[in-house]
């Protein structure tokens, strides 16, 4: 299979088949064997019959219905899961993403990258969203190091082994560029077109973006510590333990003076440090073992390899698990 389109739909009963025609138009002109999946999301409007019933008639098509609204991180996740195409693309079930942008994507795709994410340069929505857009994309660029204009765009075409190499859970759908580039896949965006929602409601709120920021800064630990916890945690417990100490000292000066400091708020603070540094550079120490007992278990590096050259490697290496590994490209 060359090419999978997963769709995560969770109430866009209206908006699918004319979206499913589209994406027929946009890949019949490819030269491609492609498949398009439907991820129903607990849909509560006939989503799922739809679609089942749109797939009766195209062979093409085929459709996912998960047991309640879990969320679109699960929806693609499932999706993920089930493709067997070589690339991938993900489009939202709104129709406000052209899929005459598809050809588009697979070029940048082929252009020295792993994913590729749209970027609305002219995005359809109400001013308010389209603000608290910006300041979202701005902050996570910053944060992340990984600079997207938007980063939360669901238009987005992934080699295969790159999409089934993350993992996608809670809401972290919209950090998935973020993902792939800790990973080391090679991330690029281009501009695509955005058009207006004419079907159904968006779900758009600022709660959402009280969770992202949350889910912002797991996002930055685990990319930054997640196989160095000791590094974070034990700098924090250095740092303070160490002012701690400072503090104790100077009480020890002036009471070996003759000047008590029993009484003193000082004095506790002093050892509330100490005692809270001890405890962070433990919590390092317990993180790193636990790091070190997933890595026995599990070879990550099996991940990370590319590529593999077998001609410059020691012939009595057993190849066959590292180039399962590879990219082939």
């Amino acid at each position: 299979m060359d090419l999978s389109v997963i769709i995560p739909a969770f109430n866009e009963r209206e908006a699918l088949p004319g979206l499913v025609a589209e994406i027929d138009s946009a890949c019949s002109g490819l030269g491609l064997e492609w498949e398009t999946i439907v991820v129903d999301d607990g849909s509560t409007d006939g989503t799922f019959d739809c679609v089942a019933e749109l797939a009766e008639g195209n062979h093409r098509l085929g459709v996912i219905r998960l047991r309640r609204n879990f969320g679109k991180s699960a929806a693609l996740a499932a999706g993920f899961d089930v493709t067997r195409g070589a690339k991938v693309i993900t489009i939202d079930g709104d129709g406000q993403d052209d899929p005459a942008d598809i050809p588009r994507l697979l070029e940048a795709l082929e252009s020295d990258s792993d994913l590729v994410s749209g970027w609305k340069s002219d995005r359809q929505d109400p001013f308010t969203r389209r603000i608290a857009s910006k300041i979202f994309n701005w902050f996570t660029a910053r944060v992340t190091g990984v600079k997207l204009h938007d980063m939360n765009c669901g238009f987005k075409a992934y080699r295969g082994e790159c999409a089934r190499s993350i993992e996608v859970y809670g809401e972290m759908h919209r950090f998935l560029p973020a993902f792939a580039a800790q990973q080391g896949w090679r991330v690029s965006e281009i501009p695509v077109n955005h058009r207006p929602r004419l079907h159904g409601s968006s779900r758009f709120g600022l709660e959402r973006y009280r969770r992202g920021a949350l889910d912002l800064l797991t996002v930055a630990f685990l990319g930054r510590y997640r196989n160095r916890p000791l590094h974070l945690f034990g700098l924090l417990g250095i740092g303070l333990g160490f002012l701690g100490f400072v503090i104790c000292l100077y009480l020890s000066i002036i009471w070996i003076g003759g000047e008590p400091i029993g009484s003193r708020p000082l004095l506790f603070l002093g050892v509330l440090m100490i005692v809270v540094g001890v405890q962070l550079f433990s919590l390092g120490l317990i993180g790193q073992m636990l790091v070190a007992g997933r890595r026995a278990g599990v070879s990550e590096e099996r991940a990370l390899i590319e590529k593999v050259v077998s001609p410059a490697i020691d012939p009595g290496l057993d190849l066959s698990r590292l180039e399962e590994a590879g990219t082939g490209r």
